[in-house]
């Protein structure tokens, strides 16, 4: 892929507040192992029905939610206070994956209005609570 031309470090998370992050069977298997329970307690207790989408035949499993100041809601193995992965190592693959290219939208997008801000701290939301 060649080198990227983001710093996921320097990103408050906006990736994880999506509200569809799948997690296939392997991605609930390895969080079962991380956690030390079975597949379906991890199911369970990680997951939730998702929205079927354009094409599916039936709708995905995804990751639960917690609140979040800036987003209004997060994936649960966000830290909110640090704003990084619990489960780093245990993450799903679309997790892995992300974002797929050398450039991140919301990294960009981000890094425009914290200069424009004068604020290398400012988080720049299209969330309206």
């Amino acid at each position: 892929m060649g080198k990227v031309k983001y710093d996921c470090l320097k990103c408050p998370g906006y990736c994880c507040s999506y509200p569809n992050i799948h997690a296939k069977p392997k991605d609930i298997r390895r969080l079962a192992e991380h956690f030390g329970i079975t597949p379906e307690e991890a199911q369970k207790r990680f997951t939730k029905k998702g929205y079927k989408e354009d094409g599916q035949k039936k709708a995905p499993r995804v990751l639960r939610h917690q609140k979040d100041e800036h987003y209004g809601t997060i994936c649960r193995f966000f830290d909110t206070e640090k704003r990084r992965c619990t489960v780093y190592e245990a993450r799903p693959k679309i997790c892995r994956e992300f974002p797929g290219r050398k450039r991140c939208g919301y990294y960009e997008f981000l890094s425009f209005e914290r200069e424009a801000q004068e604020d290398p701290d400012y988080v720049a939301t299209t969330y309206n609570f």
